[in-house]
């Protein structure tokens, strides 16, 4: 299955987040924190405000930060995606 987003929205794959601790204690499910780390997995067209075209300045494959409670939370084929729109991602990292 394919999904497309509409207008200015993004759609992320979320990274996993850490199990283990830099001193080597291993968490448990419910004390881990809630990845804000993702992988671009489909991008809008963008959208048009008050005349003006506003373009993406995220692409496929850009690994991204995005705000800690943003987004819409889905499930296709078993895995896991949140939708969010384009200012809700706070930075585009570089490795």
């Amino acid at each position: 299955m394919k999904i497309k987003p509409l207008f200015d929205r993004v759609v992320l794959l979320p990274l996993e987040s850490d199990s283990e601790t830099k001193g080597g204690i291993i968490l448990p499910t419910a004390a881990q924190e809630k990845s804000q780390l993702a992988k671009v997995i489909a991008v809008g067209d963008g959208r048009n405000a008050e005349g003006k075209e506003i373009g993406m300045s995220v692409k496929v494959g850009d690994k991204v930060l995005y705000g800690k409670y943003t987004g819409t939370e889905i499930t296709m084929d078993e895995q896991k995606y949140v939708v969010v729109r384009q200012p809700d991602i706070l930075a585009i990292i570089e490795d």
